[in-house]
């Protein structure tokens, strides 16, 4: 392998995967434990200890950081058809070992089976779509003031970056980043959950495996307050990315001044779903529940809110509840599984404190269990119940009636978030009036799987700012240069 080059794949890296007791950071090619004792992690769909990790330290991020560097020198310069070439290669990998990362994915957070395989193939077509985008990094001349001279404004890789994820969509969200920035011929460091890394780490091996330098994709599995500060006051790391809660993003945004690092926030929602009185009633009942029950609720997109104009209120409700309430609930590792017995600990306290909140305040709740992963509905919510006012983070349908869409339109944007929000409707004069009104990055009208890698993620106001996937999101991880040569 030359510096402008990439190497050839290797075999599989996940055969045996599962038998495997024990990980660690995977830095320049190669784990490392460095020093003390691995650290258990129980699986929460059984219960019992299922792997162990050894933690990276500050030292060790810093050898990260200093691996992406030196590897973004060749990475950089590695023409982007040859990139493109290793993002399919990674493509075609994930989906080949669909089952196993989706078993993974199962064991460390609780996702079922069909979710993960889903998930696996949803990640899977974001490096498909930035190998593309790969080869379509254009620049540009510009009309010069004489003769003598000639203006090019050229995009190049913006340098070693920072990637920090969340726990809920453990291969899907580092997949999405990671894509993005090999795409542009960046470097990474990859710092994913505490809780759900061995998804991470082994995107990290199937990376290498399909030809990725070693250095140029770094994961490090460790305590966020450790290894946090080590990413965002690095001066080599030039762009933070980072999906996660509203608190957490404000902290590592100001952290990050001291170096102006290039920064992308995807700080979750609480979204709002109209659904207007000329809407096709089962046809929204369904889309709303599929957006909804998606991994449990757990997913920064879900639908909370949801608004039912007062002529189509009687009819939907009833429906809505109907349905929930046939979900099946159960085992993540049952094919039959609909939603997931296992929720997290922080959407299991605010499921509870939610919904006896909103019972409290007069709601009525339809649900077929007790226990927090059982999908409910409330009824009759008001603005000034908990559930309307914060995003829950659970399967918890609240249901709000209105009588103009200007008020459903203006309960929607009464909210410090806007990442998604959905309008349901036969009327493209109301489509297009509520869709341009909502305050928000992403918009679905009659449809509430809307995130797909060919189109752009991302928020505005409390959520964020910075696009994902799409036409852009590559831009997010490369600089303009203006270059001005006189004759």
């Amino acid at each position: 392998m030359t510096a402008h080059s990439i190497g050839h794949p290797v075999p599989s890296p996940l055969k045996g995967v599962l038998e495997r007791s024990s990980f660690a950071s995977l830095i320049d090619g190669d784990e490392v434990r460095g020093i003390g004792q691995p650290v258990a992690l129980n699986s929460p769909t059984t219960g019992k200890p299922w792997k162990e990790l050894y933690a990276a330290d500050a030292a060790i991020a810093s050898r990260a950081i200093e691996s992406a560097h030196e590897a973004f020198r060749h990475w950089r310069l590695v023409p982007a058809c040859e990139r493109a070439e290793a993002l399919r290669r990674i493509a075609k990998m994930l989906k080949e070992h669909r089952d196993v990362l989706a078993l993974v994915m199962a064991m460390e957070m609780g996702k079922t089976l069909r979710e993960g395989r889903s998930e696996v193939d949803y990640t899977a077509g974001y490096f498909s779509w930035f190998a593309g985008e790969a080869e379509r990094v254009y620049g540009m001349t510009v009309p010069a003031p004489s003769t003598t001279k000639r203006l090019m404004i050229c995009q190049e890789p913006i340098g070693v970056c920072a990637l920090i994820t969340p726990w809920n969509f453990p291969l899907a969200m580092p997949g999405r980043k990671v894509a993005a920035a090999l795409a542009a011929g960046c470097t990474v460091v990859l710092k994913p959950s505490f809780l759900t890394p061995v998804s991470a780490l082994l995107l990290g091996y199937i990376c290498l495996h399909a030809g990725v330098p070693a250095g140029v994709v770094n994961v490090l599995y460790g305590q966020d307050g450790e290894l946090g500060p080590v990413l965002t006051s690095s001066p080599l790391v030039r762009k933070l990315s980072f999906t996660g809660s509203v608190a957490v993003g404000k902290k590592l945004y100001a952290d990050c001044a001291a170096t102006l690092k290039k920064v992308t926030l995807e700080l979750g929602g609480h979204a709002p779903l109209i659904v207007c009185d000329d809407a096709i009633v089962e046809k929204a009942v369904d889309a709303a529940l599929a957006g909804k029950m998606r991994n449990s609720g757990q997913a920064c997109i879900s639908p909370n809110r949801f608004l039912v104009q007062t002529g189509i209120y009687d009819e939907f409700v009833p429906l809505l509840i109907e349905k929930t309430l046939r979900l099946k609930v159960g085992d993540p590792l049952d094919p039959g599984t609909d939603v997931s017995r296992i929720l997290h600990s922080v959407s299991t306290q605010k499921v509870e404190r939610h919904v006896a909140d909103a019972i409290t305040k007069g709601a009525t709740l339809h649900t077929h269990g007790s226990e927090p992963y059982y999908p409910k509905v409330l009824v009759d919510v008001t603005p000034d119940m908990l559930v309307f006012q914060e995003e829950t983070f659970g399967p918890v349908i609240a249901v709000t009636s209105f009588d103009q869409v200007e008020q459903a339109v203006a309960l929607a944007n009464g909210t410090d978030y806007g990442l998604a929000a959905y309008v349901f409707t036969e009327s493209a004069r109301i489509a297009h009036g509520v869709a341009e009104a909502l305050q928000a990055g992403i918009v679905g009208v009659n449809d509430a799987l809307l995130s797909c890698p060919q189109a752009s993620f991302g928020g505005v106001k409390g959520s964020g700012f910075g696009r994902e996937g799409g036409p852009n999101g590559i831009n997010e991880y490369l600089v303009e240069k203006f270059i001005s040569m006189a004759f």
